[in-house]
């Protein structure tokens, strides 16, 4: 387990529902990941994010899709890729992502708690 941190800090964090509308590989990684546009609603708009998720994911599965993401990291450059937000999913032993998603169909951009 990782240290304890406070609920003020956790309150910082701006964790967000939204539905991604496109992924397309992203050529230059060296591992294999996806470019993943993710609309989180008025407030938020659309943000993208590099992610190797390719073991369960790909263009034509991930489309419609709610996802969860920390919508306030500073921007990172990954392999080319201007990553804005971090899409949330649990890691397997080997690897392999399984996303994280809401049980029922909700508002993009809806908080998470």
């Amino acid at each position: 387990m990782k240290e304890q941190i406070t609920y003020d800090t956790y309150d910082k964090v701006d964790i967000r529902v939204g539905t991604v509308i496109s992924v397309k590989k992203n050529e230059k990684a060296r591992k294999p990941s996806l470019v993943v546009e993710v609309d989180f609603g008025k407030e938020i708009g659309v943000k993208q994010s590099s992610a190797q998720i390719t073991h369960y994911y790909n263009e034509e599965n991930l489309v419609g899709k709610q996802v969860i993401g920390v919508c306030n990291f500073p921007e990172k450059n990954i392999a080319g890729v201007v990553s804005q937000v971090l899409i949330l999913g649990s890691i397997d032993k080997e690897g392999k992502v399984v996303l994280v998603h809401p049980s029922q169909n909700v508002e993009n951009g809806l908080p998470v708690a």
